[in-house]
């Protein structure tokens, strides 16, 4: 079975013309700013999307990417799994952005939608907050809900995995149309 590996921005960055990039952050995500090229698959469109997905690999090196490198990890393992062979950017968007290379967006994008992880962020910290204050004003027993955010984060990072994420995911702001995932495996076809 082959090994997911990863790359640098200054390697990736050099191999661009000659990879197929998949980002696979939410569709807000990536109309905040994605690697030139890269097409807009979703973590949790990979599966919908491996026929296509294994013809691009069949016909050159694929190059997943999210925000921080931990969703194109999961992705390139998910796709291992599969016999596709496939590399994560190290790091991300934001290493890419941090090393000076330009992120693209696409054309019409009205608004920048926040990143998962600060939306995991603000989601938990206001979870946190509510049990707090909950369990101050109305019961002592409404702190478990900021106890089971806290389980939650610690699971999170021992797994490397977050399910908040993938429940905010969900929401209609960080939901692809499913003509436009359509349109984007077309692309991917004929590339």
């Amino acid at each position: 079975m082959t090994q997911p590996t990863a790359l640098g921005t200054g390697e990736a960055r050099t191999r661009l013309h000659e990879l197929t990039v998949i980002d696979v952050r939410t569709p807000g995500e990536y109309a905040s700013g994605h690697l030139p090229g890269a097409l807009n698959i979703p973590l949790d469109q990979i599966q919908r999307a491996l026929p296509d997905i294994r013809h691009a690999a069949e016909r050159g090196d694929i190059l997943v990417v999210c925000a921080s490198g931990a969703r194109s990890e999961n992705a390139c393992r998910m796709l291992v799994e599969q016999h596709i062979a496939a590399a994560t950017l190290s790091g991300g968007t934001g290493a890419w952005a941090a090393d000076g290379h330009d992120l693209h967006r696409p054309q019409g994008a009205a608004r920048t939608t926040w990143g998962m992880e600060r939306q995991v962020r603000l989601t938990a910290g206001t979870l946190v907050l509510i049990g707090l204050l909950l369990g101050l004003i109305v019961h002592p027993a409404f702190q478990i809900l900021s106890a089971a955010v806290a389980a939650g984060l610690v699971f999170s990072a021992l797994t490397n995995t977050c399910g908040m994420a993938a429940l905010l995911a969900k929401l209609p702001h960080n939901r692809q149309r499913a003509t436009d995932l359509a349109t984007t495996l077309a692309e991917l076809r004929n590339r």
